[in-house]
């Protein structure tokens, strides 16, 4: 027992006087390996290191030169020579698109405009015609009457859409009636008058005489092949009264008369859809467009309207255009 006891008492001894436990050996860093030799660990080969990425920059996209032959359109009606063609707020790709005209339709072209300065790729010869049908204008709706729904400015801007920032399509004058069609805040979009317009590019369009009315079956076939129109080209101002014609042969429906006189003084014509004229029958009117003769009708003129303005809105007694039988087969 006693043996025992001195031998544990030894032990204890050597345990405490033991020095501090030595630290493991820490692994130096790999060295550096070459790409495509094998490392002394795995024996596999080194990874290559990941190649910079560069921005890559694209060449810009080449503009082919339009191809724009020259071309000198005159007022009056043309034709649409493309499958679609749109119809812009100003000359140039800076105008809004503000709709679009299909082959084949008509459109009364109102002055042909050359850029000066314009983009490659861009044409530079811009028609200005007469706003096409189905696109309407906006206008600022505090200078319109509440009650009698019509301006009281001076002069009132037609914009393409209902804000200043939009290109102006016209202008309308005090007095002017408007049909408002809805309101945005303080903006109406309204039907467009006839002095409204927009741009199209020229090379597009092809000059077309006006079709005049197909008579009535019961009237008399002409002997001879009646004469090609001659084209409109002149802009004038008149001022005058508007009526029906009952005539059946007359190139149109109305005429605007001298009403002291009874002389007409232009058939008028417009290839706006909704132009109703009939609105304007009675009234006393100054109408501005380009006005010319056709050989058919070489006693009285024909005006192409671009613009009307209402002088007076009060009745007045027009002829009566028919004949003695006529009005007797009417009683």
């Amino acid at each position: 027992m006693l043996g025992v006891m001195l031998a544990t008492s030894a032990v204890a001894q050597d345990n405490s006087n033991a020095g501090a436990p030595t630290p493991a050996p820490t692994t130096p860093p790999p060295a550096a390996v070459a790409p495509g030799t094998t490392t002394p660990e795995t024996g596999t080969p080194a990874a290559k290191p990941k190649a910079a990425k560069h921005k890559v920059h694209h060449a810009a996209a080449r503009i082919v030169p339009l191809s724009e032959p020259p071309v000198s359109l005159v007022p009056g009606p043309a034709q649409v020579a493309v499958k679609s063609l749109s119809v812009r707020a100003q000359a140039g790709f800076k105008g809004v698109v503000i709709g679009h005209l299909k082959q084949g339709e008509t459109v009364t072209v109102l002055s042909q405009i050359n850029l000066e300065k314009h983009r490659a790729g861009e044409p530079a010869q811009w028609a200005q015609i007469a706003l096409p049908a189905g696109v309407h204008v906006w206008v600022y709706g505090k200078y319109i009457n509440a009650s009698t729904k019509t301006v009281e400015s001076k002069k009132l801007n037609l914009r393409a859409g209902p804000s200043e920032n939009y290109g102006v399509l016209g202008v309308i004058e005090r007095g002017a009636p408007v049909n408002v069609i809805r309101t945005k805040g303080e903006w109406m979009e309204i039907e467009p008058p006839a002095s409204a317009y927009a741009f199209v590019a020229a090379m597009y369009l092809t000059p077309a005489a006006p079709a005049p009315e197909q008579p009535s079956p019961s009237a008399q076939p002409p002997t001879q092949p009646a004469a090609p129109a001659q084209p409109l080209n002149r802009v004038v101002s008149h001022e005058g009264v508007v009526g029906p014609v009952l005539s059946p042969v007359a190139p149109t429906k109305y005429m605007l008369y001298d009403p002291e006189t009874y002389q007409t003084i232009d058939y008028l014509y417009s290839t706006a859809p909704d132009l109703d004229l009939s609105r304007y029958v009675n009234m006393r009117i100054i109408v501005t467009g380009v006005e010319g003769i056709d050989q058919r009708w070489p006693s009285s003129p024909i005006i192409a309207i671009q613009s009307i303005q209402v002088v007076s809105t009060q009745a007045v007694q027009h002829r009566d255009l028919r004949s003695p039988r006529q009005r007797g087969n009417a009683h």
